[in-house]
């Protein structure tokens, strides 16, 4: 982050910039907070009644899910939704539980992008692969799954510039043919440019983003403009000062019988 970031950045909780957001972006991002993603760590339970086995009478189910952290791992590799896992183990028959994690198995894989015709080495978990597979292709897994399914920065990162080139058409330049076979295959997840570049933001990114925006586009005060117009000028006239004393020099050493040596 920028030194001019960093300075925007304790008031990104301000209600005011977040009403100058785009549209689309707020939509997003309120979907993003309502959305309740695909369980991973748990089987939740359609019914909402049951017979108690022993008196018989029904009983309400409770479907409460399982707490999963995501550490910042996540951002950093495609876990496909999966998280670490606390929670307490029995060891021994007779002897008191313990606490214990369970962390998925993690595996460094090559993913290859057809959008963005790149090679990357990413951490993946065996759920992310099967998720791929059942994509048909790493862009497809990208672009249709959700952004509370995905739980990772580079994941968002990646959807956006793959929405950015599809946006922008610049994918293979190059290769007519393969550009329009890249249109074909991948043109249903297209939006709009001014969309495409808020994908993946945070809330707090996105309002830094959206305060350098408004700084740039800020009239500069007449003081500074009438400021550089004359330190321009100041320049100019020392420069037009300069080159005059050269001419003279060099005229006087044309006509001196001393030559460069009349100066002294």
């Amino acid at each position: 982050m920028s030194s001019s970031a960093r300075k925007l950045a304790p008031a990104w909780r301000s209600g005011m910039w977040f009403d100058m957001l785009p549209e689309h972006y707020k939509a997003r991002y309120w979907e993003s907070r309502t959305r309740q993603p695909i369980p991973v760590h748990w089987i939740p339970n359609k019914d909402k009644y049951m017979i108690h086995p022993k008196n018989g009478q029904k009983v309400r189910i409770e479907d409460v899910p399982i707490p999963v952290k995501y550490p910042k791992e996540c951002d950093e590799g495609l876990w496909g939704g999966e998280g670490v896992v606390k929670g307490f183990q029995k060891r021994h028959p007779l002897r008191r539980r313990v606490p214990h994690y369970w962390i998925p198995s993690l595996k460094k894989k090559i993913l290859y992008s057809e959008i963005l015709d790149r090679y990357m080495v990413i951490t993946v978990t065996s759920r992310t692969l099967d998720l791929i597979d059942e994509a048909y292709g790493f862009d497809h897994y990208i672009l249709k799954t959700h952004q509370v399914d995905l739980k990772s920065d580079l994941g968002m990162t990646l959807k956006r510039e793959m929405l950015l080139a599809l946006a922008q058409k610049t994918y293979y330049p190059d290769d007519p043919a393969r550009q329009a076979k890249i249109l074909k295959k991948y043109g249903k997840y297209m939006i709009l440019e001014e969309e495409a570049e808020w994908i993946g933001y945070s809330l707090k990114d996105a309002i830094i983003k959206i305060r350098l925006q408004l700084d740039d586009k800020k009239p500069v005060p007449l003081k500074e403009k009438y400021k550089a117009e004359l330190l321009e000028q100041l320049a100019d006239a020392s420069h037009k000062d300069k080159s005059s004393d050269q001419e003279t020099k060099s005229w006087i050493s044309r006509i001196s019988p001393f030559g460069g040596k009349s100066e002294s």
